[in-house]
């Protein structure tokens, strides 16, 4: 056996062709083919979900980044609201303050001249009074009986001139 048969390398190719005759025969080829397919596919599908995914990401942090400066807008503006009605408030307190002074002024002006009233007429009360004594006294030192008789007479006399 000598001659091609017996030359090692020549059973090696053919070990070799029977070998990938026989992988062409079961569709091996076919096979692999199929796994890479559905083994690209399946990246594929998971390189558009990531990209999907990516997409809606973003769409999420414009949308906070948009709704944290509304909110920056918003608590500015409430920020601002507050200080108008602060100030606002402020002002009406120091309106109904300046308002209830002048009241309580007013009232202190009348409760004075109530009181300058009262202590005039206790006054011309207490004068009429020591007049009337007074004159009392005078007229009870000065006036005797017979000329107190003299002054009857005189007004019973003028009394029928002075009712026609």
């Amino acid at each position: 056996m000598s001659g091609v048969f017996g030359d090692p390398t020549f059973w090696v190719g053919v070990g070799t062709a029977l070998f990938v005759l026989l992988l062409i025969r079961l569709k091996v080829p076919a096979q692999v083919g199929a796994m890479l397919d559905a083994r690209a596919a399946a990246i594929k599908a998971e390189l558009e979900e990531a990209r999907r995914l990516r997409a809606e990401a973003e769409a999420l942090l414009a949308d906070y980044k948009k709704k944290t400066a509304n909110a920056a807008d918003e608590a500015q503006a409430i920020i601002d609201a507050a200080k108008a009605a602060a100030d606002r408030m402020a002002a009406d307190a120091k309106v109904a303050l300046q308002q209830q002074i002048e009241r309580r002024a007013k009232m202190a002006e009348q409760k004075i001249a109530q009181a300058e009233a009262d202590a005039l007429a206790e006054v011309r009360a207490a004068a009429t009074a020591a007049a009337s004594a007074a004159a009392r006294e005078v007229i009870a030192k000065r006036m005797t009986d017979a000329r107190g008789d003299a002054l009857i007479d005189s007004a019973i006399a003028e009394l029928g001139t002075k009712l026609h």
